[in-house]
């Protein structure tokens, strides 16, 4: 369709015009670790044979490449992900984890992989607390050691390529080394976001590659090589997941996440191991939608919100409409306060996923659904298990990627990967940066002597709404990939594209330029400056309180149409879709 020069090209330039056209909104730290890059509607790209969807210009081309040569889905993903920790090292990287849907055309068949971080041996439930007991601020936490938990990713990848990739290992890992030698273009987005993390600088190593010798980032436009991380990819490319979890580079990792506070040893990253797991698919109105199981909550999340949105009677005509919001935030109420009290690790908890997602409670959860008021704050459904337990309270910051893939065989890959808040931990090793996503954990353990289910335990998994997703056709053919960034907000991103995708909105790229609304058991979050105040006014009417946010997701969408393919960026970052 394009050829790679100029679709690098026509990503610069919507960069620029993100950048120039109103990304001056303040960012406040904590609220929203990633700042949006403005919002620039682009048009879906059709592919006939294949496509390729990602958070940037440099890792889609790197994509492309693997299925040019003749690589299957999951190679191209694995490519491009190597390209984005190198060009966009604040949203994930070899330093943190994810989950990855994996289809295979041939076997008809879905695999759910599992690379989420875990909590090191000696860590402590207590791990969120001040020495006198009190809780600490997430701030105290943010760039510490305390925070790190052990990487996921690669060992993943590895193991998922084992089983299902075409290409040599090493061949993937070409594209990612090249730019790390040779160096990339920064970035409006990346310039924008270095510049104002005020904790990125405290790391000796980030300081040296990310900002000039008087502190200032580096500017747009600039070439920044990343020679630390070439060496890391050239042992990655010759051990795999051995480069990072054993010998040299796993003995300073450790170093380092100690010399912060943390407690993560060697040992601890020799012990790490991915898991495959059952993916959990469900049906919505004619369609077969699959995500993944716990630890992650967003494939439990958005098939309950879609399950209580089906019962609740026909969609509205109107998917920004009031009527429609109305009842999105109400049945977001619902999922967030069962999400909350019951998911959790299933190695450590159990998890009542069968009984979440069985029609009876969902008609029950249902009824709890006025059409024309808000029920207000919800109360978790009554199970058994909910009896025991108390309500988690982690915040999840939204500092993550997607690809969306699909392969010339019909093979695809949603993969979901995060660093936690944007840069992390903000400790950098091997030039890369370590993960935070300790902070996913409940910071109180228990309250009222109840055990919350998403409490840190040595080598337990915290708890993501990470959803990689994809949809079938009432035949079982495959017809939409998608997921997204954007912490707990992801169940929200990813069930309301759902909703106008499903629901006959045949524009992938309309869908992705929906306004954002959603509630988390809270406040009614709408988008700010994308929702009128008219509306604002009907659902303060019907009792919401509305909150105005800057809801930065990252959504990318594949659908299945009559040429092939449409890709889908989100106009509120710099993703780009290429096919062929």
């Amino acid at each position: 369709m394009f050829n790679r020069t100029g679709s690098l090209r026509a990503a610069r330039f919507f960069l620029v015009l993100a950048v120039l056209a109103g990304t001056a909104q303040a960012w406040a730290q904590g609220e929203q670790p990633e700042a949006a890059s403005g919002f620039a509607p682009r048009p879906a790209v059709v592919g006939s044979a294949f496509m390729a969807v990602t958070a940037n210009a440099y890792a889609t081309d790197a994509a492309v490449e693997i299925l040019e040569l003749g690589g299957n889905a999951l190679d191209a993903a694995v490519a491009a992900q190597w390209v984005l920790n190198l060009v966009e090292p604040q949203s994930s990287g070899i330093g943190g984890g994810g989950f990855m849907l994996h289809w295979d055309a041939r076997q008809q068949r879905v695999s759910a992989w599992d690379g989420r971080e875990t909590a090191p041996r000696g860590a402590s439930a207590n791990f969120a607390r001040r020495a006198d007991g009190s809780p600490a601020g997430f701030g105290e936490l943010l760039a510490t050691g305390r925070a790190v938990g052990v990487p996921g990713l690669v060992a993943m990848l590895e193991a998922a390529h084992r089983r299902h990739g075409k290409l040599r290992w090493e061949r993937l890992i070409r594209p990612a080394l090249r730019l790390a030698e040779n160096g990339f273009v920064i970035s409006p987005r990346l310039h924008r976001l270095v510049r104002d993390d005020q904790l990125l600088r405290s790391d000796a190593a980030a300081r040296a590659l990310y900002y000039t010798k008087s502190g200032e980032a580096k500017p747009v436009g600039e070439i920044l090589r990343n020679p630390e991380f070439a060496d890391v990819l050239r042992a990655v490319s010759a051990t795999g997941a051995n480069a990072l979890h054993e010998g040299e580079l796993a003995g300073r990792i450790a170093a380092a996440i100690r010399q912060r506070g943390g407690v993560l040893t060697t040992v601890d990253m020799s012990d790490y191991r991915p898991q495959q797991r059952a993916a959990l698919c469900g049906k919505y109105r004619r369609w077969r939608i699959c995500g993944m199981p716990p630890p992650s909550s967003g494939g439990i999340g958005v098939l309950q919100l879609l399950g209580l949105l089906e019962r609740s009677g026909p969609p509205a005509d109107d998917p920004a409409g009031p009527d429609a919001v109305h009842l999105f935030a109400e049945a977001g109420r619902l999922t967030y306060a069962d999400r909350a009290r019951y998911l959790a690790d299933p190695d450590f908890v159990d998890v009542p996923q069968r009984a979440l997602l069985d029609s009876r409670y969902l008609e029950r959860r249902s009824r709890l659904i006025k059409r024309e008021r808000s029920m207000g704050v919800a109360q978790p459904g009554e199970l058994p298990a909910g009896r025991a337990q108390a309500d988690d309270d982690a915040p999840e910051l939204p500092a993550t990627t997607h690809v969306s893939i699909v392969d010339r065989a019909g093979n695809a890959v949603a993969l979901t990967s995060s660093i936690e808040s944007a840069f992390g931990s903000r400790i950098q090793v091997g030039g890369f940066l370590l993960n935070n996503q300790l902070t996913d954990f409940s910071v109180a353990a228990e309250r009222d002597g109840k055990p919350v289910a998403n409490r840190l335990e040595p080598g337990k998994r915290p708890l993501s709404s990470m959803a990689p997703t994809l949809v079938f056709d009432a035949g079982g053919r495959l017809h939409a990939v998608l997921g997204s960034p954007g912490g707990s907000r992801i169940i929200n991103y990813v069930a309301r594209t759902l909703v106008a995708l499903l629901n006959g909105q045949t524009d992938p790229a309309a869908v992705l330029a929906l306004p954002h609304v959603g509630n988390r058991n809270g406040a009614t979050e709408i988008e700010r400056g994308r929702v009128p105040d008219a509306l604002a006014q009907e659902l303060e009417r019907r009792g919401h309180a509305v909150q105005r946010s800057d809801m930065t997701s990252g959504l990318h969408l594949i659908v299945r149409s009559a040429e092939g393919w449409l890709g889908a960026v989100d106009p509120r970052r710099e993703g780009v879709a290429r096919g062929d």
